[in-house]
């Protein structure tokens, strides 16, 4: 018999065998426009929930913070996969891309791509994906402060930090324990971030939002 020649093709097989014995849950894929926080917040909530790694894939975006490159990061990712970070391609049921609306200008943009791509990609199983933006009016931070605080009125970044920081005080973008230290009130949140959703969403700027709520759910869920 020849010999195989071919070691990046061997490691791709053993890459993919491996990433295969993975739980019975949808995989997902999290592309996030913050490297530190929200990467933190969401393997945290992974880990906390004991979720399979090859099932729960959280990424921040290596292409830049404007909201179309997140959504165009996690599209790409998602199509060609990346062996590098153990990544199969289309080896998902599940994209959600992270952002904020902050002064974006590509916002708005960012929330059509993904809409349109949203039931338009088939992963290996050839299946639809769900593909979704995970907004937050004005930043990922509100819905860590819906944990303490009852949100209505239009707020800013700046506003939402100073007041987290009355609940964290050593909160800053590089936190790695955000989860554990809002856990204890995540069923508020969530009740508080439902009712913003009733009346809101992510096209109704200024007014709060935030989609974090559902992704939180899904994660901690999984496993039910």
């Amino acid at each position: 018999m020849g010999r195989d020649n071919q070691p990046k093709e061997r490691q791709r097989r053993q890459l993919e065998r491996k990433l295969n014995r993975r739980a019975s849950y949808d995989r997902i894929l999290i592309v996030c426009e913050g490297t530190k926080t929200e990467p933190h917040y969401f393997r945290e909530i992974r880990s906390t929930y004991r979720l399979h790694t090859a099932n729960v894939q959280v990424m921040p975006c290596e292409t830049g913070t404007a909201p179309i490159q997140v959504v165009t990061y996690a599209h790409d990712l998602f199509v060609a996969g990346d062996p590098h970070k153990r990544i199969l391609a289309r080896a998902f049921e599940k994209v959600y891309a992270v952002f904020d609306r902050d002064d974006h200008k590509s916002y708005f943009q960012a929330l059509d791509r993904a809409q349109a791509w949203d039931g338009k990609l088939r992963n290996d199983l050839r299946k639809p994906i769900q593909f979704q933006a995970i907004a937050s009016i004005p930043c990922f931070e509100l819905w860590l402060l819906l944990h303490f605080e009852d949100i209505k009125a239009p707020i800013d970044r700046d506003e939402v930090i100073a007041r987290l920081k009355r609940y964290i005080r050593h909160y800053d973008k590089g936190l790695n324990d955000a989860f554990a230290l809002t856990a204890d009130n995540l069923t508020a949140a969530l009740h508080r971030a439902e009712q913003l959703e009733e009346v809101n969403n992510a096209y109704k700027d200024p007014m709060p939002y935030t989609g974090i709520a559902e992704l939180v759910r899904l994660m901690t869920e999984m496993k039910s």
